[in-house]
Parts: C-alpha cells; structure tokens; sequence
C-alpha cells in the first residue's frame, strides 16, 4: 500500500487512527522524492547550489 512494504503499520498492535495518521504522515517523503525529481528534470540536472 502507498510504496510501503507489506506490513510496513499493520503488523503494529496500534488503534486504526493510530496506523492512517502513520500512513498519512509516510506519504510525505515520496511526495518530496518526486518534487525533487521533477525539478531536476526542469533544470538539466544542473545545481543551483552556490550559483548566488
């Protein structure tokens, strides 16, 4: 589910508002990769690290 390895919350004895709060908060970091991603692909791969 979500990109997350099977059992990844529900193998936690945990209440079910406990595991979709856990869910929600997982999807962030797949959100940012793919940010990411997108970004590098807009500028070329370049850096814009110490380009001030």
């Amino acid at each position: 589910m979500m990109g997350l390895s099977d059992g990844w919350v529900t193998n936690i004895d945990l209440p079910r508002t406990a595991h979709m709060h856990a869910l929600g908060n997982g999807v962030v970091p797949q959100q940012a990769t793919h940010a990411l991603a997108l970004l590098d692909a807009i500028s070329g791969g370049r850096s814009r690290a110490g380009n001030g």
